[in-house]
């Protein structure tokens, strides 16, 4: 008889549920967006990390655009986003994002980049440009920054808040005890710090940060990086389903229902936060202009 064979079965991924699922992108306003990104030669977050809610959102006639090209200095476990040596720094890239602006009729404008740790200033100053081109270009229309950690450079806070955007953002993404699977060059503390001196260099601009679920994490954890954002006097809280961009990308460990969402919004805001979008499919940019200006204590947010 022959000897038994013990055969190792990796466990399964979890089964995407009904309730996650979002339309294919397509429609007018998506097609005449994606050709307008595409003639200015632009790039777009929603479409380099491959965001779930592109089809809405450009629908809607916003987007989330990514300066400083599409390739990321850092290899995060979670990020669509290619990664290698970046590329060259387009100075011309400011004006083309606000004439997409102005073309699109936005309102309000989300301004984001990959890691450029190759830079001392890890790109702040085309931020700052951006901001400032937009400004030119489209009176009125708000700015939301959603930057890197900047390797931890105060003076590239700073020169990011000097051209005076509407919100900072910079994401915390996950728990400490996942940093180094998740967030590879990245460090907890590193991020607390760059919230905690935008709030302190600016105090009139709402800062923001968001979390993607699903990566392991617990409850416990989770509500502890929201006291620590809190005690950085952070005003406004993201929670997402985290969604594996390809087999190459970390696991989804499981899928968070919506009612752990709807507790984890209510217990945000208990502790303070002015604004909290949650739910499987948000993202740092959900919603971002109805999260542009903190409502004072109290009163109902918009939440998602």
């Amino acid at each position: 008889m022959p000897a038994s064979v013990l055969i190792d079965i990796a466990p399964a991924p979890p089964q995407r549920p009904l309730w996650l699922r979002a339309p294919a992108p397509a429609g007018e306003s998506y097609r005449d967006l994606k050709q307008l990104v595409a003639r200015l030669r632009l790039h777009t977050v929603c479409e380099s990390a491959a965001c779930p809610n592109v089809g809405e959102c450009w629908n809607h006639r916003t987007a989330t655009f990514m300066i400083l090209g599409n390739v990321c200095t850092r290899r995060c476990g979670f990020c669509a986003v290619e990664k290698g040596a970046p590329l060259p720094v387009d100075y011309d890239e400011p004006r083309r994002v606000a004439e997409a602006v102005e073309a699109m009729g936005l309102k309000f404008a989300v301004i984001t980049s990959v890691n450029r740790d190759d830079r001392e200033d890890g790109g702040a100053e085309l931020f700052a440009l951006v901001v400032a081109a937009i400004r030119r270009r489209v009176a009125g229309c708000g700015v939301e920054v959603l930057v890197p950690d900047f390797q931890g450079s105060h003076g590239a806070v700073e020169t990011v808040l000097a051209a005076a955007p509407d919100v900072f953002n910079h994401n915390t993404e996950t728990v400490p005890r996942l940093y180094r699977q998740v967030r590879l060059g990245a460090r907890y503390e590193r991020s607390l710090d760059v919230l905690d001196h935008a709030k302190r260099s600016a105090p009139a601009v709402p800062t923001k940060s968001g979390l993607m679920l699903g990566l392991g994490e617990t409850n416990a954890e989770i509500l502890d990086v929201m006291r620590d954002l809190r005690a950085r006097r952070v005003d406004i809280l993201t929670l997402g389903q985290y969604l594996r961009p390809s087999p190459k990308h970390l696991p989804i460990v499981r899928y968070v229902p919506p009612e752990e969402f709807d507790e984890l919004r209510a217990a945000a805001r208990e502790m303070g936060f002015a604004h909290v979008e949650a739910g499987p499919l948000v993202r740092s940019s959900y919603h971002a202009s109805g999260l542009a200006r903190p409502a004072p204590q109290g009163e109902n947010a918009h939440e998602g």
